[in-house]
């Protein structure tokens, strides 16, 4: 008997307490206006000043992926296309044409000696037998001038004062970093180390008076400023990482006379400007990446005598191809060839 009454006056308690709250309704997160948006902008950087790009030329039906803008002295704008190797050229009225047909380097930069030949970095197989070739103005006469069995990707390049020039090696995870920097002076086939160890080293620039330099992570999404004390020796404690980027993933950049570094955002369809200590004051979006298009965008250059940035991207297998998108930026472009 006594247990037969300690079990009801538990029942009793039970239903005495407080129990499930039916009438409410359970607590729910809910995506915001416009869904579950891959390429929503992140919170940190939402409130900069932003801009939307024109598109100023459509390079192709299919989605090619292009990288690596430079301009030349008579206005022209050249661009590779990374996996068909070729160059192409876009004159100031927007005709395209072809100046290196599709070959088996591959293509992933482009720097323009002040001579006006073509400096082109090559990821080659994709692994190991990266390249970089060089090329008259009118893709003539190739000359090899890091070839592919050194074992380098060679992503991104660009010179400096005395005219030689830093490279990014394009490989590694972000767990194994097997790529880096390195230095070629001029006239030499020496490469020289800067900045080892990186996590897919990806873009790189010089700051207007040649003594910073810059270069993106891809695999961990840093950004690393370098003061140099010479071309081949970073300064004591010159070498800091300023920003890590939200999101996938820092890819080529430029910088205009201000000394603002414009960095492409691959996988997100804009580009982030930094000021020359690293901290974000504006941004450029693609017109379409709100709804999912054009969000490989790889790399940029500014229209030397103007602040026209002009941004390649490609939608993928999305159905709109490749295109090249403009906007202004803080800035005018670097004249040409000021690092040479």
């Amino acid at each position: 008997m006594p247990k037969l009454i300690a079990l009801s006056l538990l029942f009793a308690l039970v239903a005495a307490g407080p129990g499930v709250q039916a009438a409410e309704p359970l607590p729910s997160l809910t995506y915001p206006p416009g869904g579950a948006r891959l390429q929503a902008l992140p919170v940190a950087e939402r409130d900069l000043p932003t801009v939307t790009a024109q598109r100023w030329l459509q390079v192709s039906d299919q989605g090619l992926q292009l990288e690596g803008p430079s301009f030349d002295r008579a206005g022209n704008l050249l661009f590779v296309e990374v996996f068909g190797g070729q160059v192409l050229k876009a004159d100031p009225q927007g005709r395209l044409s072809v100046v290196v047909p599709k070959n088996a380097l591959g293509s992933a930069g482009l720097a323009i000696h002040k001579d006006g030949r073509l400096f082109v970095a090559g990821l080659g197989n994709f692994k190991d037998s990266g390249n970089l070739t060089v090329y008259n103005a009118d893709g003539s006469d190739p000359q090899v001038l890091i070839a592919g069995d050194r074992h380098f990707l060679v992503d991104d390049l660009v010179f400096d004062r005395q005219g030689g020039f830093y490279f990014t090696d394009f490989k590694g995870t972000s767990t194994e970093p097997t790529g880096g920097v390195y230095y070629v002076a001029p006239g030499s086939q020496q490469i020289v180390p800067i900045l080892p160890r990186l996590a897919i080293a990806n873009g790189i620039a010089l700051s207007p008076d040649g003594k910073t330099l810059w270069v993106t992570e891809f695999a961990t999404g840093l950004l690393h400023r370098i003061e140099l004390k010479d071309a081949q020796t970073i300064a004591p404690f010159g070498e800091a990482v300023v920003y890590r980027f939200n999101g996938p993933s820092p890819d080529s950049m430029r910088v205009d006379q201000d000394g603002n570094l414009y960095v492409a955002q691959y996988s997100q369809g804009r580009v982030l400007v930094l000021n020359p200590n690293g901290l974000p004051i504006g941004q450029i979006l693609i017109p379409g990446r709100d709804d999912g298009h054009f969000l490989r965008s790889t790399s940029l250059a500014l229209k030397p005598g103007t602040n026209e940035v002009y941004l390649v991207a490609s939608d993928g297998d999305l159905g709109q191809g490749s295109a090249i998108f403009r906007a202004r930026g803080f800035a005018k472009a670097l004249p040409l060839y000021s690092h040479q």
